[in-house]
């Protein structure tokens, strides 16, 4: 096996399922869409118009927004907050793993990040959630701009009268659509927390040795 998959088989597998899913939807998304056209005799869609159009990628960042929040959420969650017994969780019997940024700043080998101010050991310190919650921040504001676009396409369309985009930010409709990926987001996260406590899988770095009794906390 070629060194670079062996070493990055996870990403790659991951995003060829990503590219697989994504392209389905399209396709899919796609065929409902000229439908929904087509019933009310309207022109229907090239497969690349509806590729750019707001309904597709509404669609798309209404998922991803609802994936990073909850990815976002539980970094800083699991660095509070601790469940015993599951392999999602730190142990509230142990110190925990890191210290302050600048004595990890003082580890030979540690990242250069952390030699550069306490501004930027911080930033370094925080920047997975900083990150996802970023993304989560981009993919809301894609979701929402996009969404009232579809709104106003629908009001046009019946002759009604357009909601202005702010005003779309307190419509149910944008909220129906977030809450209904939020909601999975979370619960499928505590199912797993939960699960960890009680069930393995082999091998895996999310779940705790098949020796490890159920009381222990965390994967070690």
């Amino acid at each position: 096996m070629p060194r670079i998959i062996r070493d990055n088989g996870l990403t790659i597998v991951l995003m060829m399922m990503f590219l697989v899913s994504i392209v389905g939807q399209w396709l899919a998304g796609w065929k409902v869409e000229n439908e929904n056209l087509g019933r009310h005799g309207e022109h229907l869609l090239t497969g690349w118009q509806y590729l750019g159009s707001a309904s597709f990628i509404s669609s798309v960042f209404e998922n991803w927004e609802s994936e990073f929040l909850q990815m976002s959420t539980y970094v800083v969650l699991t660095s509070i907050l601790v469940q015993r017994g599951s392999s999602e969780s730190r142990d509230p019997d142990k110190p925990p793993r890191d210290g302050l940024p600048e004595e990890a700043a003082k580890i030979e080998g540690s990242p250069g990040a952390l030699q550069r101010g306490p501004l930027v050991r911080w930033l370094y310190a925080h920047s997975l959630g900083l990150t996802l919650f970023t993304l989560f921040v981009l993919s809301f504001v894609v979701h929402w701009t996009n969404s009232a676009r579809v709104a106003a396409q629908e009001a046009e369309a019946h002759g009604e009268t357009q909601v202005d985009l702010l005003w779309y930010l307190v419509d149910p409709q944008l909220w129906f659509e977030s809450f209904q990926n939020w909601q999975s987001e979370f619960l499928s996260t505590a199912v797993l927390v939960v699960l960890s406590i009680f069930l393995r899988h082999q091998n895996s770095p999310e779940s705790k040795a098949l020796s490890a009794p159920n009381s222990q906390t965390g994967q070690e």
